[in-house]
């Protein structure tokens, strides 16, 4: 969708910019990493979006636009997103930004008002089944052959992935000082947390990652990094993980992502607990238990059985 009929600019007067760049500071400050660069990537589309050069200038135009043109130019912001074909939950937490973003400049006296724009209705997980036991299996199957140090880094975040039910962004994120092989915990930073948890290693998992540290060592910084020439040495990224999980489902037959192999290990957590959602809420730090009833009505088709009984009744 096209932006060039952005509504103009009151004066430079209108708003103190040092005030702006300040506010855009304290958005930012006090966040996880993780999140902090998320907040800043959501920030720097919607500059792209307005063209301008900078988070700050962003911030600038949009809250020095009075109520009403700053509400029009996010909602055409958000149909900007849709065209683009991004998920919804991409599409909502860059508007929760920008929403947060006014309301702290509300509460600092920047603004008197806030964005009203809302986010688009999220779709329920399509698959909370990943690919099951099986395909994990098969992706392991894929590393069997190649004990190279490429292949032992895959198979110790495959582990991770799976053993432990991490996100892409959590395994990443992890450095060598996290992990006590002697103890068997990793140290996890969690999604939407600001401290470190502790978690205890399986045997399996424990193992690929000694074989991991066999050859990488016991050495300060990332635990997992590229072997691609443009990045050796450098921490691997959430893309990388992607893409390593992706390339080796496609090599055993199958269409994988790394979320997929998180859906997998909670919906074998559910069928090896008969369904205790309070503790598989553990393992999986769900916050939410109504998420995790989602996996175990998939899991089970509750929904699939209640259907079949009233339609016997009649």
């Amino acid at each position: 969708m096209k932006n060039a009929a952005l509504v103009p600019l009151p004066g430079p007067s209108a708003l103190d910019t040092p005030a702006v760049s300040r506010l855009v500071g304290a958005f930012l400050a006090g966040r996880n990493e993780r999140t902090m660069k998320a907040y800043q990537n959501d920030l720097e589309d919607f500059a792209a979006f307005v063209k301008v050069s900078t988070a700050d200038e962003a911030a600038r135009l949009l809250l020095a636009h009075g109520q009403g043109q700053a509400n029009e130019l996010v909602l055409r912001y958000k149909a900007e997103l849709v065209d683009r074909g991004l998920a919804a939950a991409t599409i909502n937490r860059r508007l929760a930004a920008l929403r947060a973003m006014v309301k702290l400049g509300r509460t600092l006296g920047i603004v008197p008002w806030a964005l009203e724009v809302s986010n688009l209705r999220a779709e329920p997980y399509r698959d909370t089944k990943g690919p099951g036991r099986a395909g994990f299996r098969r992706l392991l199957d894929e590393l069997d052959e190649r004990m190279d140090d490429k292949g032992r880094r895959d198979r110790a975040i495959l582990r991770l992935l799976f053993d432990l039910a991490l996100r892409r962004g959590e395994v990443v994120s992890l450095d060598v000082v996290d992990l006590d092989l002697e103890a068997g915990t990793v140290a996890v930073l969690g999604k939407g947390r600001t401290g470190k948890i502790k978690l205890t290693l399986p045997g399996p998992t424990r193992d690929a990652l000694r074989s991991w540290l066999d050859v990488w060592g016991n050495k300060a910084g990332p635990l997992f990094v590229n072997f691609d020439r443009a990045g050796k040495g450098r921490r691997l990224t959430a893309t990388s993980v992607y893409r390593l999980v992706r390339d080796l489902g496609l090599k055993a037959g199958l269409k994988v992502r790394p979320h997929g192999l998180r859906h997998a290990a909670i919906t074998e957590a559910l069928d090896l607990t008969g369904g205790d959602v309070r503790k598989v809420a553990r393992f999986s730090r769900h916050k939410d238990l109504r998420t995790l009833n989602a996996y175990d009505d998939a899991r089970a088709d509750l929904g699939g059985e209640v259907a079949a009984l009233v339609a016997g009744a009649v």
